[in-house]
């Protein structure tokens, strides 16, 4: 199996809890018994869906066709996961009765978000690097403050970069197995899709836990890998992230995301989901609109043609990754003429360099 039948056949496999033509298609996949597994197991933690992959595969009844000793190692990972998910769940409401006894509302976000609200029949399904909360921008001080009061704090190098960048530093705590993320925008276009637009749609859960909404969490999903991990220019797939709109799909449809919503990038939004179908072997289950165009069509094609040449998927990143770092320099120097919080991040990170 190369790498693009590899992603197909772990992508079919994250939807056979659901999709029962997927399931069949695994359930022949699986007896005839030409499964790369190394090469499973090597994707699929890249693209941190490991055990996602385990729990769907169960759910079906499917782990008798793995090796023993895969399935062993599948099931301890996942237990691990678990664990882990459980003490960032903890944590999680920790921090949420902190802040809002301070009159603070934090709204979790990605993966927290989802596993707060219950989005996975089992926790362990998703990998989770970090707590992402929202809090509206004239909070952000406050909460950063507090957190720091609580034990919180960021790394002896590192600086506030929030200036350019849509939250503050990670900051951890010892003997608390997750670091923070406090964001004061979701996405680096705040205009497009920020804390004015998800405030009046919240789901709130139990002790006061505020959650984004279904249709907001499908275009939190879909902004996020599409501008926020640039897969609108890199064109690389992500399975987690597809994985998550897939389930959520279940429960609203994309379509009803954007109702409300004037948007400009919904191309973007129609190229994730084109590429989610794709990966998932769906048929006309995610798109954003009535219809995809070209430059849908234009975007997948592109994207199916890198992931068969890795060595010039590579390369096209790398081009964009150039083009993205002379932007974001030569919009920053322009900002230092009239931001005085511009021209402070500036002299801080020479001061952190010369004490390096």
């Amino acid at each position: 199996m190369n790498y693009k039948e590899t992603l197909f056949f772990v992508g079919k496999c994250l939807t056979i809890t659901h999709n029962q033509r997927n399931r069949q298609l695994i359930q022949e996949d699986l007896k005839s018994k030409k499964i790369d597994w190394d090469n499973v197991v090597k994707l699929s933690t890249s693209h941190y869906v490991f055990p996602a992959l385990y729990c769907n595969l169960k759910r079906c009844d499917f782990l008798k066709f793995l090796p023993e000793d895969l399935v062993s190692y599948m099931k301890h990972i996942t237990d691990l996961n678990r664990q882990r998910n459980e003490q960032i769940i903890e944590q999680a409401k920790e921090i949420n009765e902190l802040l809002t006894s301070h009159d603070i509302t934090p709204i979790f976000l990605k993966g927290t978000g989802n596993l707060l609200e219950g989005l996975y029949e089992d926790i362990t399904e998703r990998m989770v690097g970090d707590i992402d909360f929202l809090v509206s921008h004239d909070e952000f001080n406050k909460t950063i403050a507090l957190l720091n009061k609580n034990g919180y704090h960021k790394g002896k190098n590192k600086i506030d970069n929030s200036i350019v960048s849509r939250h503050y530093p990670k900051i951890t705590k010892s003997g608390k197995i997750c670091a923070l993320e406090i964001h004061y925008k979701m996405i680096s276009n705040n205009s497009v899709f920020g804390y004015d637009h998800v405030l009046n749609n919240l789901m709130e859960l139990s002790n006061k836990i505020k959650v984004l909404s279904y249709s907001d969490q499908i275009l939190m999903t879909s902004y996020n890998k599409q501008i926020n991990d640039f897969g609108q220019w890199f064109k690389t797939p992500s399975l987690r992230n597809s994985y998550d709109l897939f389930l959520l799909s279940n429960i609203v449809s994309c379509k009803s995301a954007l109702v409300n919503l004037n948007n400009k990038y919904s191309d973007y939004l129609n190229n994730f989901a084109l590429s989610t179908e794709t990966l998932f072997n769906l048929e006309n289950a995610l798109i954003y609109s009535d219809k995809i165009g070209s430059n849908n069509k234009e975007f997948l094609k592109q994207q199916l043609f890198y992931i068969s040449n890795p060595k010039k998927s590579i390369k096209n990143r790398k081009r964009w990754e150039l083009y993205f770092l002379y932007k974001s320099r030569l919009s920053f120097s322009l900002s230092l003429l009239n931001s005085k919080p511009h021209r402070k991040y500036l002299a801080d990170r020479i001061k952190s360099k010369l004490k390096l």
